[in-house]
């Protein structure tokens, strides 16, 4: 684990530079941090967290990648497994050590994490990979394939359909927020690409009203 890597300076190389959008969301997150913190209930998330952890061994390893606050992955197995929080967003890394002192946070990229190669057992990303432009999608789940070792297992959210928007005053907060994602079929595509297996998909009413999320478990193939 190398949690003093700052992040990388941004490249210039795509039409869309993922870092320049990733500071835009860090921005937002900064801003948004308490009024989302009291705005989220993870009592539907639970489950799968709970479903993952269910055949983790003693003193394995789990990255919550865009732990935000530390809600539903970092609070529920902060104490029982060895936990690392990494998110852009100063602000919600100060909310989790607050709720998972137990915890190892790292600011840091979902599309560079400061993780060494198969390092993790487990990988959460609830809500964080919709923040990244979808074009860089399929680089995130090579990410994560990297980070995880073989046979790890993977929770994640994504759109059912395929969307795209933004907003100057996400929750009456003042500040600005950016979601991105394509729609199940290409999202699960693109986790067999990056080396996952799906193991099951459920879709889940979005707490914060408003839509609808897909819950994806998947293993690395070994």
């Amino acid at each position: 684990m190398n949690d003093e890597t700052p992040p990388e300076e941004p490249s210039t190389d795509d039409a869309r530079d993922h870092d320049e959008w990733a500071r835009a969301v860090m921005q937002g997150y900064d801003g948004v941090a308490d009024a989302y913190d009291a705005d989220r209930e993870p009592a539907a998330e639970l489950p799968f967290v709970e479903s993952i952890a269910a055949d983790l061994p003693d003193g394995a390893r789990v990255l919550d990648a865009g732990c935000g606050g530390g809600r539903a992955v970092l609070e529920t197995l902060g104490d029982e497994y060895e936990a690392v929080g990494v998110d852009v967003s100063s602000a919600q890394l100060a909310l989790a050590d607050e709720r998972a002192p137990a915890a190892r946070l790292v600011r840091g990229d979902l599309a560079r994490l400061p993780v060494d190669d198969d390092a993790v057992d487990a990988l959460t990303a609830l809500h964080s990979v919709i923040h990244v432009p979808r074009e860089h999608h399929e680089a995130v789940f090579r990410e994560f394939a990297r980070v995880l070792r073989p046979g790890g297992r993977l929770l994640l959210t994504t759109g059912v359909g395929e969307w795209e928007g933004e907003t100057d005053d996400w929750l009456d907060s003042g500040a600005g927020m950016q979601w991105s994602f394509h729609g199940r079929e290409r999202s699960l595509e693109l986790l067999d690409e990056a080396g996952f297996a799906v193991e099951d998909d459920s879709v889940v009413d979005d707490e914060l009203g408003g839509g609808e999320w897909l819950f994806v478990r998947a293993r690395l193939r070994e």
